[in-house]
C-alpha cells in the first residue's frame, strides 16, 4: 500500500511543471531565433547557406538525442520518481546553455567550436527528453480528472513563454545592437542570461509531491525493453497527435522568422517584434485548448483542429513568405489559436493513452522520436526542399504530409478523458 500523498494546490503543480520548460525552450527558441549568425560563428567560412544549413542541422541534432534521454530519464521518472527528474533535467539543461554562451567561435579554437557546440546541443536535447514529457506527467496525474486538459496545459504554456521571452530577447539585441554586434557577440547574453530560470526552477520545485501514481509505478519490475514493445499503440498514436502540431510550430515561429529576417536583414526586428506578439496568442490558446478539451472531448477537438491547421498552412506561410511585417503578423495569427489549441490539450491526451508501469519512460520515447522527426527536422527539411525546388512555400505541402497522418490514427481512436490514471 502506498501512503496518501498531501495534497498540493493545482497552482503549485501548475509553476513546478511550467518552470523547467520556460527554460528549456527559451534556449530552442533563441538558437533557432539566431541560427544564421551561430553558424557564421561556429563553422568554417565556405558559403552563407553551408553554414545556415549546418547551424539548422545542429538545432535538429539536439532534438536526436531526445530519445535517449527519454529511455534514462524516463527510468528515473518511472523507478526513483517524477521530483528527481524534473530536478535532474532542469540542472542539465541550466549548465548546458551557460557553457553554449561562453564557447569560443571557430576562429578561436578551430574545430574545437563547433564540437562543443554538438556536444552542448546534445547535453541539453537529452535533458529535454525527460524535462518536457516528464512534468506532462506530473501536472497531469496531480490535477483532477475534470481538470486535466487545464492544468497539464501548464507544461504546453511553459514552451510558449520560454519562446516568448527567447523571440522578445532576440528582437530586443536586434533592435539595439547593430547586426555586426548582434552577430559578433549579442546572441550570448539570452544564453548566459537564462540561468535566473534554473534558479527560479530550484526553488520552485524544492518540496514539490511526488504523485500518488508515481509512487505506485517505482513498485512495478516489468523490463523497459518488455514495456516499450509492448506500448507499440500508444506509442504511434502519440505520433498521430502530435507530429502536424510540432512540424507547423517550428515552421511558422521559428524557420520562417529566421528565413525573413535573413533576406530582409534591415527589417529583422520588426519580424521578430511581431513573431514575439503573435505568440502570446499562442500562450493564452494554450489553457483554452486545455479546458475546451476538459468540456467536449480531447479526441474530437484535436481532429477538428488538424483540419483546421491543415486548411490554413499554405495561406499563413504565403503570407509569412512574401508579405509585409504587417501581414507577416496576420500569417502567425492564422495558425496562433489552432496550433496553441492543439498543444494545450496535447498533454493531458497523450498520458491518458499510456499505462502506469512505465508511462513516463514509454511516452517521452513517443514523443521524443515524434519530435526529432517532425518537429526538429522541419527547419532542416523546409530549408533543404527549398534549395531543391525553388519554392518557397513548399514548406506548407510538407507540413499538411503530418495532418494526413495524423487523422488516419485518430480517427479511430476512442476518447480519452476521464481514464484513471493509476492502472
Amino acid at each position: 500500500m502506498t501512503e496518501p500523498v498531501p495534497r498540493q494546490s493545482a497552482l503549485r503543480t501548475a509553476a513546478a511543471g511550467l518552470i523547467g520548460n520556460v527554460l528549456e525552450w527559451f534556449d530552442f527558441a533563441v538558437y533557432g531565433y539566431f541560427a544564421t549568425d551561430i553558424g557564421r560563428q561556429f563553422f568554417p567560412k565556405t558559403s552563407e547557406t553551408a553554414q545556415s544549413l549546418l547551424a539548422l542541422a545542429v538545432f535538429a541534432l539536439g532534438f536526436a538525442a531526445r530519445p535517449i534521454g527519454s529511455i534514462v530519464l524516463g527510468r528515473v521518472g518511472d523507478r526513483i520518481g517524477r521530483r528527481a527528474l524534473l530536478t535532474v533535467s532542469i540542472a542539465l539543461m541550466g549548465g548546458a546553455t551557460l557553457v553554449i554562451g561562453c564557447l569560443p567561435t571557430y576562429d578561436t579554437i578551430g574545430v574545437a567550436a563547433p564540437i562543443l557546440l554538438v556536444l552542448m546541443r546534445l547535453v541539453q536535447g537529452f535533458s529535454l527528453g525527460g524535462e518536457f514529457t516528464g512534468s506532462m506527467v506530473y501536472t497531469t496525474e496531480l490535477a483532477s480528472p475534470l481538470m486535466r486538459g487545464l492544468v497539464s496545459s501548464s507544461t504546453a504554456a511553459g514552451t510558449t513563454l520560454g519562446f516568448i521571452l527567447g523571440s522578445g530577447a532576440a528582437w530586443a539585441i536586434s533592435a539595439n545592437l547593430s547586426p555586426e554586434d548582434a552577430a559578433s557577440w549579442g546572441w550570448r547574453i539570452p544564453f548566459i542570461g537564462s540561468i535566473s530560470f534554473c534558479i527560479a526552477g530550484y526553488f520552485l520545485r524544492r518540496g514539490i509531491h511526488e504523485p500518488e501514481a508515481g509512487e505506485k509505478a517505482k513498485l512495478d519490475t516489468t523490463p523497459w525493453l518488455q514495456s516499450l514493445l509492448a506500448d507499440w499503440r500508444p506509442i504511434v498514436q502519440t505520433f498521430g497527435i502530435v507530429a502536424l502540431t510540432n512540424a507547423a510550430y517550428y515552421v511558422v515561429f521559428t524557420f520562417v522568422v529566421d528565413l525573413r529576417k535573413s533576406l530582409d536583414p534591415d527589417a529583422g526586428s520588426l519580424f521578430l517584434r511581431a513573431n514575439t506578439i503573435v505568440l502570446f496568442v499562442v500562450l493564452f490558446a494554450k489553457p483554452l485548448g486545455g479546458w475546451l478539451s476538459d468540456k467536449v472531448g480531447r479526441r474530437k477537438l484535436m481532429i477538428a483542429l488538424t483540419l483546421v491547421t491543415m486548411a490554413a498552412l499554405y495561406p499563413s506561410v504565403r503570407l509569412m513568405v512574401y508579405g509585409s511585417p504587417d501581414a507577416f503578423m496576420v500569417g502567425q495569427i492564422l495558425l496562433a489559436v489552432p496550433l496553441g489549441m492543439s498543444l494545450g490539450l496535447q498533454g493531458a491526451m497523450v498520458v491518458e493513452i499510456f499505462p502506469l508501469r512505465s508511462r513516463v519512460t514509454s511516452m517521452s520515447i513517443a514523443y521524443s522520436l515524434t519530435l526529432a522527426i517532425a518537429g526538429g527536422a522541419a527547419p532542416l527539411v523546409s530549408k533543404w526542399l527549398i534549395g531543391v525546388t525553388g519554392e518557397p512555400l513548399i514548406p506548407a505541402f510538407y507540413v499538411m504530409i503530418y495532418g494526413v497522418i495524423g487523422l488516419a490514427i485518430m480517427l479511430p481512436m476512442k476518447e480519452t478523458n476521464g481514464r484513471r490514471l493509476d492502472t
